[in-house]
């Protein structure tokens, strides 16, 4: 199954987790979105950031490996991230995500 995962990450840093994260093959493709503005509450406190918004697409399972690479490699305490499993799509895009989203072991 093919899932969209959504992450804010900082701006200067996250062509490194997505290239990581293509290039271990936890993730068939990542889109970076820059100057995505958050507005958020943390500590108490209203923050107002400039980050970049991934778009994430793979099929590994289990999915806690890729989230727990994810939070590993994120700079914030409680990184956004958010998995949304798709309902459909272009049948043969989703067999190359699936083809490219095995990790580094395969299958």
């Amino acid at each position: 199954m093919v899932q969209l995962l959504l992450v804010t990450h900082p701006v200067e840093t996250a062509p490194d987790l997505a290239r990581t994260l293509v290039e271990e093959g936890l993730a068939a493709c990542v889109n970076i979105l820059p100057g995505c503005r958050s507005i958020y509450r943390w500590e108490g406190k209203t923050c107002d950031e400039t980050e970049s918004m991934l778009l994430i697409k793979s099929a590994l399972q289990p999915i806690e490996k890729l989230i727990s690479e994810i939070t590993r490699r994120h700079p914030h305490d409680c990184p956004e991230v958010i998995v949304l499993p798709l309902a459909g799509g272009h049948a043969p895009y989703l067999r190359w995500v699936e083809e490219n989203s095995l990790g580094k072991d395969g299958p």
